[in-house]
């Protein structure tokens, strides 16, 4: 694993992490081995409690609870929907309207892998989301998580006819290529292009909520991660 876990924020009753993407959130059902973040964090405190989940691919902000009182207390924000969301994406295409709500519900279909489609028979699930920028064909995306139904982000802008810009289950790559936007990308001989990004491209960019112990209102953010952040750098300067 190249990229650690960061601690954002640490008190006696929780912690908040940036999750490195390709690490999973809990031990995996059939390869428990797997590195994950659970369990790297039971190497430095006795106990800890996993309050809500990030997709291997996804980066950015987890909240954990150091006792079960904090655990319990965080669980159920999370189950009022109490907590706010916010992840930073990038899609394929240019958004139609540079702010909306994407009220879609949605249902699982498969379970290995999980996939996820729009169906009246699904669940209600809603997403806000705002432009941030756009990048030639493509645009930097904020999208606000009302409801947190699995792959909510990615199924619903997919259903928007706007894609992640890699997202090998519902998009259209499974990696993004600088050759893609540089016309003059050349390799030399013998060379091999590699991606600048090559996972799902998702960060949990913000996470608010209630402290469990004083009844503060946190906040938190974390920066694009470096091969999201190259991705963006790089459409910046070439993509028309």
């Amino acid at each position: 694993m190249k990229q650690k876990p960061q601690i954002i924020f640490e008190d006696e009753h929780l912690l908040v992490v940036s999750k490195p993407p390709f690490l999973l959130s809990v031990p995996d059902r059939y390869a428990p081995e797997k590195p994950n973040l659970y369990q790297l964090m039971r190497r430095r405190y006795p106990r800890v409690f996993v309050v809500h989940r990030l997709d291997k691919e996804t980066s950015g902000l987890m909240v954990l609870a150091k006792h079960e009182e904090a655990h319990r207390h965080l669980s159920l924000q999370f189950e009022h929907r109490e907590v706010k969301k916010a992840y930073l994406t990038i899609v394929e295409g240019r958004l139609h309207q540079a702010e909306g709500l994407i009220d879609k519900p949605l249902m699982q279909v498969d379970s290995k892998p999980v996939r996820v489609v729009v169906s009246r028979k699904g669940k209600p699930a809603q997403t806000r989301y705002e432009v941030v920028e756009y990048l030639g064909h493509f645009s930097l995306v904020r999208a606000w998580i009302l409801t947190g139904r699995t792959h909510q982000v990615r199924v619903h802008f997919q259903a928007l006819g706007y894609p992640l810009i890699v997202d090998g289950l519902y998009g259209r790559r499974h990696a993004f290529y600088l050759s893609e936007v540089k016309r003059s990308y050349r390799l030399g001989h013998g060379q091999e292009e590699h991606p600048l990004l090559a996972r799902s491209a998702l960060h949990a960019e913000q996470l608010h909520f209630v402290h469990p112990h004083n009844g503060e209102w946190m906040h938190f953010e974390a920066p694009l991660p470096k091969d999201m952040r190259a991705v963006v750098n790089q459409l910046r300067k070439w993509a028309k």
